[in-house]
């Protein structure tokens, strides 16, 4: 399970111990994880997600730098 925010929708790492969002203050919702893709049983190829001060998950960066958004 997957623990977000109902109001800003920041993802908080799974170390975070608050029933808050420590970036706005609004309630922390638990949803479900994203769908692994291809083979459960392959080691994933995804890299440690980074994790602010604040305990939010931060948005995945390109190669060249860029901040990937989702659609």
């Amino acid at each position: 399970m997957e623990r977000i925010c109902s109001q800003c929708h920041a993802v908080l790492a799974p170390a975070t111990k608050a029933d808050w969002c420590p970036a706005c203050g609004g309630a922390v919702i638990a949803r479900a994880g994203r769908p692994v893709l291809g083979d459960p049983s392959a080691p994933a190829a995804e890299p440690a997600a980074e994790v602010d001060h604040r305990g939010i998950v931060l948005p995945r960066r390109q190669a060249k730098g860029g901040i990937i958004t989702p659609q």
